[in-house]
């Protein structure tokens, strides 16, 4: 079943509305980015591929910083077919582990495209894994679901990714802390 933990921001959004987490609040703790990719073509081909459309606020982000880590534990992917390391391929092939006969019951829902399902769309050198949960209709958000690789439960974030990926970056617990790998602030690396 899934956890129950939110930040106390977090909760304090549900009582006011929640707050909407632009590009410039994760940049004002992560730093300019300096991919800033604008060709859609490869988010289109991924999209067409799983038969989902990924959240704006995820795509927005992964456009502006590449394919790259976060304070040396986080990995965030792009799709565009010229990296090293891409979304696509580690989408399929993460699908493909997290649908295992092994591995299945350590995720609180299945792993998949369809609505209800879980995509794992980054990882932590922590033993954590991201997931987005596909929205259960159009008017349904999408959520952050966070797997730790030694629980057979996951902890669903009533969060849009931006949203999440700003509590980790202010070091409130998220399932996946930075505190200790970034004690001088957020910062992020290319990956090769």
């Amino acid at each position: 079943m899934y956890g129950d933990q939110l930040s106390d921001r977090h909760r304090l959004d549900v009582l006011e509305g929640p707050a909407v987490v632009t590009l410039p609040d994760i940049q004002a703790l992560l730093g300019e980015p300096r991919f800033n990719w604008s060709d859609p073509a490869p988010w289109i081909e991924l999209e067409q591929e799983l038969g989902i459309e990924f959240p704006a606020d995820f795509r927005e982000i992964v456009d502006a910083y590449g394919s790259i880590t976060i304070n040396r534990q986080l990995y965030l992917e792009h799709p565009a077919g010229h990296l090293l390391h891409r979304l696509g391929r580690s989408i399929r092939e993460n699908l493909e582990f997290w649908r295992e006969e092994d591995m299945a019951p350590f995720l609180p829902g299945p792993a998949g495209t369809d609505p209800g399902e879980l995509i794992p769309v980054a990882s932590a050198m922590t033993g954590e894994w991201i997931f987005l949960r596909v929205p259960d209709g159009p008017s349904f958000p999408w959520r952050v679901v966070v797997q730790e690789m030694d629980s057979p439960a996951g902890t669903l974030y009533e969060m849009t990714f931006s949203e999440w990926l700003l509590a980790y970056l202010r070091g409130e617990d998220v399932t996946l802390c930075s505190r200790d790998l970034a004690p001088d602030g957020p910062f992020f690396e290319f990956l090769p």
